[in-house]
């Protein structure tokens, strides 16, 4: 039975990644600090090491104590593109230092496959429909930080021969996000703020395009892919192919609620105007069924958050550069 370490494990990707690691009888050791996953993600069958990945003394007591993996599931994150320009110190610890910390203890504990999710963050602008095989140019710093953790996870395997896969995700939502982050995940905030009543906020005029895709178009492919041999040492884009307006969006969402759309435009802010992916070489090595529609998503997200009691928005507290910083995340 392979032994594998799920980083972001409470995070609500990480969770359905772990799910299908013990559907495949995995045995699954996950680490989170919990800063933006919940104990209530965390499988069961899963053991849960509470600590943080970017700190290397943690990480070499996860091999000691918990080792050796057999496969490495690196989806520990802090994903808010646009609030990265303002947290770049947290953003490189976080996004690059805890990546280079778990490819170090990969490479010296013998670690059979590395899979690491990026995101398409690292294409930049102007590149559409992006491709794996684009020059990625990221805008920002947390696209930089995702490339550079591509970058090195191809050096290790060149030197050490760390055989590796990587996945470009982009805009995952789902059953298990985190609705109360502010900063991240559009279709969360707005669901969080439809339900407490708030209105839908949109930067700039909210033309902008966004293929969503929920999280079970994703989660079965990052699990599977140490067993697939066309995935080793490549890289796939994974995620919906049909892009979708902003404004539209926050429409889809109150509709899936059963709630009047309230929207309110703000400033717009420097981000990517349109990001759209290419998946055709994901569905020559995995062969996925057909993605679920954004609609039938969006309704089953719904229905899990009538679960939940609304949040309030839990607020980044450590702003390193406030010039620029929108009004609303102040």
């Amino acid at each position: 039975m392979p032994r594998v370490l799920v980083t972001g494990i409470a995070g609500f990707i990480g969770s359905h990644v772990a799910d299908h690691c013990l559907r495949l009888g995995f045995e699954v050791v996950g680490a989170d600090d919990l800063s933006g996953g919940f104990w209530r993600n965390v499988p069961a069958a899963a053991r849960l090491v509470t600590g943080d990945v970017s700190d290397p003394a943690f990480v070499a007591q996860l091999w000691r104590e918990h080792g050796p993996f057999d496969y490495v599931y690196h989806l520990a994150a802090y994903a808010a593109e646009g609030l990265s320009h303002h947290i770049r110190r947290f953003n490189y610890r976080h996004n690059l230092g805890a990546t280079a910390n778990l490819i170090n203890e990969a490479v010296l504990h013998g670690t059979r496959h590395f899979v690491f999710t990026s995101s398409i963050a690292v294409y930049g602008a102007g590149q559409v429909p992006l491709r794996e095989d684009t020059v990625p140019v990221p805008e920002d710093p947390y696209g930089i930080a995702k490339y550079a953790g591509e970058l090195d996870l191809r050096a290790a395997q060149r030197v050490f021969g760390l055989p590796f896969t990587i996945f470009r995700p982009h805009n995952v939502y789902g059953e298990r996000q985190n609705l109360s982050d502010p900063y991240r995940n559009v279709i969360g905030i707005f669901f969080n703020r439809c339900r407490t009543g708030q209105p839908l906020t949109v930067f700039g005029d909210g033309l902008q395009t966004r293929a969503f895709t929920h999280v079970d178009d994703v989660a079965p492919l990052i699990a599977r892919a140490p067993l697939v041999p066309e995935a080793k040492n490549e890289t796939f884009n994974v995620g919906a192919d049909q892009p979708v307006r902003v404004l539209d969006l926050a429409r889809e969402v109150a509709q899936a609620l059963g709630l009047p759309a309230r929207i309110e435009h703000l400033p717009a802010r420097p981000e990517v105007v349109h990001a759209f992916a290419d998946h055709s070489k994901v569905r020559r090595a995995f062969q996925p069924p057909a993605p679920i529609a954004l609609p039938d998503g969006l309704r089953r997200t719904a229905a899990w958050s009538q679960t939940l009691t609304p949040a309030p928005p839990q607020r980044f507290s450590a702003i390193e550069v406030s010039h620029g910083l929108p009004p609303s995340w102040r």
